[in-house]
Formats: structure tokens, C-alpha cells, sequence
């Protein structure tokens, strides 16, 4: 399945509040349970979010350049 930029987006943003909440509790190893659901929640909210706003959800939902989204994992 190809990777909308809408993912992207997502995973960036997740990967983010990710980073912060480790910054927060000052731990780099895996978050605990409840960090993890409150996490994936987000996640749910976001997408929501997105696809609330219809000119949003159709300017992300067009796939990214298999090259371009490889290339951003790898960072």
C-alpha cells in the first residue's frame, strides 16, 4: 500500500510527541504502557483532525514518492 503524505505527516507528528515525552521523564528506552495508549489515542484524534477539514484530507491524502518517504525513514 503506498504512503499518503497524510502518514507522513502523522508519523512525523507522532515521532515528535514521542521525543518530547521522553525529553519529559528523561528516558530513552521504551515508554511505559500509558505513554504508549495516550500516544496511540493522539494518533486516532489526529487523523481525525485531518480528515475533518475535507481541502486537509484531500491535499494529504495523495500518495508520497515511494523514493521521498524511504528517504525520510531513514533519518
Amino acid at each position: 500500500m503506498a504512503k499518503t503524505y497524510r502518514d507522513a505527516a502523522i508519523d512525523q507528528m507522532i515521532a515528535t510527541v514521542e521525543q518530547a515525552m521522553s525529553n519529559a521523564i528523561d528516558w530513552w528506552g521504551s515508554l511505559p504502557p500509558p505513554m504508549n495508549e495516550a500516544i496511540e489515542k493522539f494518533r486516532v484524534q489526529l487523523g481525525a483532525a485531518i480528515d475533518s477539514v475535507e481541502f486537509v484530507k484531500r491535499a494529504l491524502d495523495r500518495p508520497v514518492p515511494e523514493t521521498s518517504w524511504k528517504a525520510t525513514e531513514q533519518r
